[in-house]
């Protein structure tokens, strides 16, 4: 069969988010994942509060262009779908309360 363990399957395998539930490691996450829940840890650990997607931009040293920004902005979006973040103002993105409980979830 074309397609079967090809490499568009296992490019998607690795950008599936989990449903959170308690006790379900970050390690579950791509690396990608863990990053932003990492900066939006220390944050919240911090009392800093939520981050845009252009800051976490800036915190992984990519450049503040669209291009980079959007691909922050859906996997941010994918994960408040997943329940690991929230998005109480537009564009802004902490951890969900759950998640934040968790400490470093790792």
């Amino acid at each position: 069969m074309v397609g079967m363990g090809g490499p568009s399957e296992s490019a998607k395998s690795k950008s599936v988010v989990p449903m959170w539930r308690a006790g379900l490691a970050w390690s579950a996450l791509s690396v990608d994942y863990q990053r932003i829940l990492r900066v939006l840890a220390d944050r919240d650990r911090l009392g800093q509060g939520s981050r845009s997607c252009q800051e976490m931009a800036v915190c992984f040293g990519l450049e503040a262009v669209p291009a980079k920004v959007e691909a922050l902005r859906s996997k941010a979006k994918r994960m408040v779908a997943r329940g690991r973040l929230v998005e109480p103002v537009p564009g802004r993105f902490p951890l969900s309360e759950g998640v934040a409980g968790q400490g470093a979830g790792l």
